[in-house]
């Protein structure tokens, strides 16, 4: 069996960094780990090829190779999964597929032509469809029935039918779930409430893996929330460091956790003893009153901007989410998010409109009291919400695009990424090793001078740029590598931000023009 994995095209959002990845010769931020751990499921004397159409398109050679086509994608790649699908059924390609998307819409995917559908997660459901076509079955809907598999009997990836070079970091999973009730989250419909952990012998099996291969970038653990389960967590890292000593600290990791990671100095400590970088965190809106309302409790127990301060200043980079349009929120929302992103420093701050993602607590909610206007959903920031907010949809479009213009103003950028780094310098990090020598790395050297060029020279941003690089060197020079690779990120959000006004304008303009028709209509029918 000669199979062709296929990971579909994500639309310019505000993870993407093209005009950034390009600054290092990179295609895409992240690799499909999903494919490879599919991979490694499937039955090993298949013969694998992988096609990210982040990096690349296929080639002819590719399709006539293929018996069979395996997609997987999130709802954001939606659009080029079925134009994809639909390729390959004109190819006469047997085609299946699975993620998160095809699980929670399967009836839009098996519209488009797809033979299988291998839903819910694949340690379960891979061996049905394997099953099924060794019996001859020419199609198939694969489902678990709610069972959650034992992650610990996961393979390695198979990170060898990735392209290296052309990803800005590698991704591996600990653990699957999260233990909080948030109603928009999709996360705990999909992978349930008990976060599941691999063992830290399977993990650091993974990292070797990865070691051999050649891999000595930056490392993103895609927990959904790596402190789930405190204690296993810890049980890893106190295995991970001693591990990354031996390896001369080969790699830097990121990840995602939920805001009581500031309660917990142990384990921010052992987190960044092997080598934690950054941290994205959920904050979602500084409005107590929304957080009670969509369920998320644990954003109200204490000061978010204490933690983001405590996390900071125990050498966590914050990377943060932040949403707006909950239920009974007040006027003005954009604006308080951007004072509280000002206020605590977070470069990185993702921002989007609240959308209603399909079989979540929110979605089913909403659909009960008719407010939905479509069942779909991209999860892009350049969308209307997908559901009738309680204050006119018109004016929190209005002070999204208002808020993530300033957000992403360069000056207030940069200026934030500096303040916050001040806060990193303040750390005492535990003790390290040394880590090994790296080459001269002249691709880097290359993206240097440009950031040099654009920001210190060719933009007004430039006595603000050598000003705070000449204090940064001076006041946490462990820290410029970093600090500069952030101030890289303005080279997206310059353009991006361009991007979220332009479309989200012409869609409350469209928007009201159908309400007014609308109107009109009625006013006919009375």
């Amino acid at each position: 069996m000669n199979v062709l994995l296929l990971y579909p095209r994500f639309p310019k959002s505000f993870w993407s960094f093209e005009k950034t990845l390009a600054l290092v010769n990179r295609k895409a931020m992240l690799p499909p780990l999903g494919l490879v751990t599919v991979a490694a499921i499937l039955p090993q004397e298949w013969n694998f090829q992988l096609v990210d159409r982040n990096v690349r398109q296929v080639t002819e050679a590719e399709w006539a190779w293929a018996d069979l086509v395996i997609l997987s994608a999130m709802i954001v790649q939606k659009d080029d999964l079925l134009e994809q699908i639909q390729e390959a059924k004109r190819r006469g390609k047997k085609v299946a597929v699975g993620g998160p998307y095809p699980t929670a819409l399967p009836e839009e995917v098996k519209a488009v032509g797809t033979d299988y559908l291998i839903l819910d997660e694949g340690e379960v459901t891979l061996p049905m469809f394997v099953e099924a076509i060794a019996q001859g079955n020419q199609t198939g809907i694969f489902r678990s029935g709610g069972e959650k598999p034992d992650v610990t009997t996961t393979p390695i990836p198979r990170f060898d039918l990735l392209e290296f070079d052309a990803y800005s970091e590698m991704a591996v999973q600990f653990s699957r779930g999260c233990p909080f009730q948030c109603e928009f989250c999709d996360i705990i419909v999909l992978y349930g409430r008990k976060p599941r952990t691999k063992t830290p012998e399977q993990l650091l099996a993974e990292l070797e893996r990865l070691y051999e291969l050649g891999w000595r970038r930056s490392i993103f653990m895609v927990d959904d929330n790596f402190i789930g389960n405190k204690r296993n967590v810890k049980l890893l890292l106190k295995e991970l460091q001693p591990w990354m000593v031996e390896h001369r600290y080969p790699f830097s990791f990121a990840t995602e956790a939920s805001v009581d990671l500031a309660k917990d100095q142990e384990l921010m400590d052992m987190m960044v003893a092997c080598n934690f970088g950054s941290v994205f965190l959920g904050i979602e809106t500084p409005d107590e009153e929304s957080l009670s309302l969509t369920q998320k409790y644990q954003n109200t127990r204490d000061s978010l901007s204490d933690a983001v301060q405590t996390i900071a200043r125990s050498g966590l980079r914050v990377m943060a989410g932040f949403i707006i349009g909950f239920d009974g929120e007040k006027p003005g929302a954009g604006s308080r998010i951007v004072k509280f992103v000002e206020q605590t420093t977070i470069p990185t701050a993702l921002f989007s409109m609240l959308q209603a993602l399909p079989d979540t607590a929110l979605w089913h909610r909403l659909k009960k009291e008719g407010r939905l206007r479509s069942d779909d959903s991209n999860g892009n920031q350049t969308s209307l919400m997908n559901f009738v907010p309680t204050r006119p949809l018109e004016d929190i479009a209005r002070e999204y695009v208002e808020a993530f213009w300033e957000l992403y103003e360069p000056k207030r950028f940069l200026d934030r990424t500096y303040r916050h780094f001040l806060l990193l310098g303040e750390a005492t990090y535990p003790k390290k090793g040394k880590s090994a020598k790296k080459k001269v790395d002249w691709i880097a050297i290359r993206a240097l001078l440009t950031i040099c060029w654009r920001q210190g020279v060719v933009r007004d941003t430039r006595w603000q740029f050598w000003r705070n690089l000449y204090n940064m060197a001076r006041l946490n020079p462990g820290g410029l590598s970093s600090y500069l690779s952030v101030c890289a990120q303005i080279e997206h959000f310059v353009e991006y931000r361009e991007i979220v006004r332009a479309e989200i304008e012409a869609q409350v303009e469209e928007f009201l023009r159908q309400e007014g028709d609308r109107q009109r209509e009625a006013v006919k029918a009375a």
